[in-house]
């Protein structure tokens, strides 16, 4: 394992460490947002600040907008970002899914159409590939496509069926789907990766209310969706393969990078809580403390092996559906701790203002709720998200330890 950076890499995480305090400091990053409209406003005038700096899909090539960065130079970044408290990219589906796509499968007019908005947020995406009855199955969608036409005589195909757990669909422009081209066909074979237009007609976007009380998640219902020949992305019928890019994009090496600096601060805050009530010197208290300290140094080892074979020019392995499990550990963990620590006050406001002064929690006669409850309420879906922890053992047992099936 290499624990070291070479010259060039600290001097690319110094660059963007100045550059991001420098412009964080002149936009002014407000302390809450009323609601998730003003996020979202807000997120798109910062990410377009982002973009003006090259600092947008960087991993791109510069022809398109990016830097053509390493692997290692994308976890530095992460990782500065994170640690710089700034607001997450709103069209984070466009640079991270969408974007990647269109630059393997993409033809050369999809890509000069699409991807120069996705970096500025001036349009966002969303990812309709989630279905109500296929679970992790995602291959077992029912989402149809047949050959149509629409009023103006183009060809292409109507789109009906429904989509659930997609973020930010009431914002997006596009969005990328997966849909059944041909049912006769093998559910991996028969399906087709197109992009739809989220202000065509018959689409209905219903937002879903989420156990913190915000509504980023939504269920999307097409009915007779047109959807036109030079929206599809890659071979008719082959959008499986196309759907592996994105796959392998959205549990790819950026993640965890992130989410331990992101930790490692609200470790230190959570620390400075315990220290400044009293509480740290509580035996129960101080050990999960360092259960949790533990846990992040194991994560922050894990990611450095990671970066190491990165640096290599080696493709990270199975490997990192156990990072996926430890971090699911990690962040639930620590989010209970933190509810110790707040002790007697867990289930009111509590030292921090709400994330949208507008959300009300059924905890406590409608109080909103604070930085504290929010992380323990989201941390309830660490182990779904990205791939449940179910089927993060399955690939441990089938790959690492090459257990029967």
């Amino acid at each position: 394992m290499d624990l070291s950076f070479t010259p060039e890499e600290a001097a690319f995480a110094a660059t963007a460490r100045a550059w991001l305090g420098a412009e964080l400091a002149d936009a002014g990053l407000p302390a809450s947002f009323e609601s998730l409209d003003e996020e979202i406003d807000w997120g798109r005038r910062w990410q377009a600040r982002l973009a003006a700096g090259r600092w947008v899909g960087i991993a791109w090539p510069q022809a398109y907008g990016g830097r053509d960065a390493t692997p290692v130079e994308v976890a530095l970044f992460n990782m500065e970002y994170a640690r710089s408290g700034a607001l997450q990219p709103v069209n984070r589906v466009g640079i991270n899914l969408a974007g990647p796509t269109l630059l393997a499968h993409g033809s050369q007019p999809q890509r000069e159409r699409w991807l120069p908005p996705i970096l500025d947020a001036s349009e966002i995406w969303c990812q309709l590939f989630s279905e109500p009855d296929a679970g992790s199955d995602l291959a077992s969608l029912a989402t149809s496509a047949e050959p149509g036409v629409d009023d103006a005589g183009r060809s292409g195909w109507r789109v009906n069926g429904q989509k659930v757990w997609t973020s930010y669909a009431q914002y997006a422009r596009w969005g990328i789907a997966l849909v059944r081209t041909d049912p006769e066909a093998g559910k991996h074979r028969g399906i087709s990766y197109v992009v739809i237009d989220m202000t065509a007609p018959g689409i209905e976007i219903r937002p879903l209310r989420q156990i913190t009380g915000e509504s980023e998640f939504n269920e999307v219902f097409l009915t007779d969706v047109f959807v036109p020949e030079h929206q599809l992305v890659g071979a008719l019928h082959g959008g499986w393969a196309v759907a592996n890019t994105t796959l392998a994009h959205e549990r790819g090496t950026s993640f965890p990078f992130k989410e331990q600096v992101v930790h490692e601060v609200l470790f230190e805050r959570l620390c400075d809580e315990a220290m400044a009530t009293g509480r740290f010197d509580e035996i129960e208290i101080a050990d999960a403390l360092a259960q949790s300290f533990i846990e992040l140094r194991i994560l922050r080892l894990h990611n450095w092996r990671t970066l190491t074979r990165l640096g290599r020019g080696e493709e990270p392995g199975p490997e990192s559906s156990w990072i996926k499990l430890a971090w699911t550990d990690m962040t639930q963990h620590l989010s209970d701790t933190a509810m110790e620590v707040v002790g007697p006050s867990a289930p009111l406001w509590f030292g921090a203002t709400p994330v949208h002064a507008s959300v009300e929690a059924d905890l406590d006669e409608g109080s909103p709720i604070g930085m504290w409850q929010r992380q323990w309420l989201w941390s309830k879906a660490a182990s779904i998200a990205g791939g449940t922890s179910e089927i993060q053992r399955t690939i441990i047992g089938d790959r690492i330890l090459n257990l029967p099936r």
